[in-house]
């Protein structure tokens, strides 16, 4: 369309649909597909045939072609192989063993799969796709939920990648702030504002740290007891994933079925990385695309080598496994790709543009950040993609820190935490699929049992920035004061709605 139409309320209609439709009908595909065809409607003037037709025209065929999405879907595609050939072959069943006497606890077995989290800083999708496989058998002898798993792997990993400048997350976020820079004629560094900008990232900061203080405190509340409650006692919970094991109990199957390919993946990843400059030099998100793929594929030719030469399974029946692993991802494949129509159908409609300007009519310098941190709440959990959040809020907030003359650094952290819940919580977001995909939990048993955790670290941020903006206090002293609002806050709904969860004996 040439003229620009403003669309008002009539934006938010695919972004609430989506939410509220999945919730309510457990449904993912649906809601999504249902919220992405009302857009579609919204445009041509709701008329079905005509929107039936761009909805491939515009929307499903160009996004699943656009940008470095073919990569992403590549990518995710060889991920599904290898998890299937480690959680099947028995490696990571292995594992568990292998680790009974060390990980013998519901604490340490939530600060392992934390600890795993916060070393795979390098993907967000890598981080869940490696450290699901190892730890749910681990977690299931224990006796600890999917739910909690899937919480800590989605809690591990955007929040660890959003921090790091040399992954994906920080290339893409250091070329919007340069392409800021050179337009408003601010000197600086991208990069050093990037890391400037690392202790103001309080959501990310907070929701790494909500992890540990959760395992050590083994009290839960809400949905998450609930799901907790039903592990212990061993009641059936809400899971998607397969866990037929095709190698036997009575062959001997090691640990290193499962080490080994891992080593290779992680050993493909840095080679390829220290290739092209790391750490020195920012490596773009296509070329860590590249690795993680490459890396996944000679994980699975390894993994796929040791099975067949110690004849645990024939070669047709590993092949089968990894070709079986990859169709496994089709349905994962299905929500992103309408997530991404949803997204540009969103765009096209102005969300998130109609949402800043509904938000930001009347302000003062001093509530900028807790503004900002907001808004990029509502557009990332609406929209489920922190980059597009990103995207749209980055500029509008280096603009308003120049103008109004805030720290340009603060100002960037709360953008960049707003944004981060969405990616993290919503229900539409590809890191939020892949994760509870990674744990084996259900969707929307992972969606609500951790938007309350979720709910918490952000309470805490937004109280942060707004205390900081009216005070102008250090931003240590702050990152503190807003641990301490966090922990009480945990605190007080344990005593409220809590339930305190010991190891079992059985």
């Amino acid at each position: 369309m040439e003229e620009v139409i403003n669309y008002g309320w009539l934006s938010l209609i695919p972004a609430v649909i989506a939410v509220v439709l999945a919730f309510a009908t457990r449904n993912v595909v649906l809601s999504l597909a249902i919220s992405l065809f009302l857009g579609i409607m919204i445009q041509f003037g709701a008329n079905p045939w005509l929107s039936l037709q761009h909805l491939f025209s515009d929307y499903l065929f160009v996004d699943f072609a656009t940008d470095n999405n073919p990569q992403t879907i590549i990518m995710m595609i060889t991920v599904g192989g290898f998890v299937a050939l480690i959680e099947k072959s028995g490696g990571a069943r292995a594992f568990a063993k292998a680790v009974a006497n060390s990980v013998n606890s519901r604490v340490k077995a939530q600060l392992a799969a934390w600890l795993g989290g916060l070393v795979i800083f390098f993907s967000d999708s890598g981080n869940s796709l490696i450290l699901g496989p190892m730890f749910r058998p681990i977690f299931d002898r224990l006796k600890v939920s999917r739910a909690k798993l899937s919480y800590i792997l989605d809690s591990t990993s955007s929040p660890v990648c959003i921090l790091i400048p040399i992954t994906g997350w920080g290339v893409y976020i250091m070329s919007i702030i340069a392409t800021e820079f050179e337009t408003l004629g601010v000197n600086g560094s991208d990069a050093s504002t990037f890391m400037a900008a690392i202790p103001y990232q309080f959501y990310a900061i907070l929701a790494l740290a909500l992890i540990p203080i959760v395992a050590f405190g083994k009290h839960d509340f809400g949905f998450m007891a609930k799901a907790e409650e039903q592990a212990r006692l061993g009641l059936p919970q809400n899971t998607t994933a397969d866990d037929t094991i095709l190698i036997s109990e009575d062959k001997k199957v090691s640990p290193w079925n499962m080490i080994l390919p891992l080593i290779v993946l992680l050993g493909t990843i840095l080679i390829m990385f220290f290739s092209w400059g790391f750490p020195f030099q920012n490596i773009p998100g296509s070329k860590i695309r590249i690795a993680l793929t490459s890396g996944y594929l000679l994980g699975s030719i390894v993994c796929m080598i040791m099975i067949v030469a110690q004849k645990l399974l024939s070669f047709k029946e590993v092949f089968d496994v990894f070709i079986g692993g990859m169709q496994k991802m089709t349905s994962v494949l299905v929500v992103v790709v309408l997530a991404w129509g949803v997204g540009s159908v969103c765009k096209d409609l102005g969300t998130s543009q109609f949402i800043v300007d509904s938000t930001l009519g009347i302000i003062t310098p001093h509530v900028v950040p807790a503004l900002l941190f907001v808004v990029g709440v509502v557009i990332s959990f609406a929209t489920g993609t922190s980059w597009g959040a990103m995207a749209i809020l980055l500029p509008i907030g280096i603009n308003m820190a120049v103008g109004f003359e805030t720290s340009i650094p603060m100002t960037i952290g709360a953008v960049l935490s707003g944004c981060l819940f969405g990616d993290h919580c919503s229900p539409i977001s590809d890191t939020t699929v892949m994760s509870a995909m990674a744990a084996g939990s259900d969707l929307l048993e992972h969606t609500r049992t951790q938007l309350p955790y979720a709910g918490i670290a952000a309470v805490a941020s937004f109280i942060g920035y707004l205390v900081l903006g009216l005070t102008g206090a250090s931003v240590w002293v702050m990152l503190a004061v807003v641990l301490v609002v966090m922990v009480v806050l945990y605190l007080v709904l344990c005593k409220l709605w809590g339930v305190k969860l010991e190891d079992s004996n059985s």
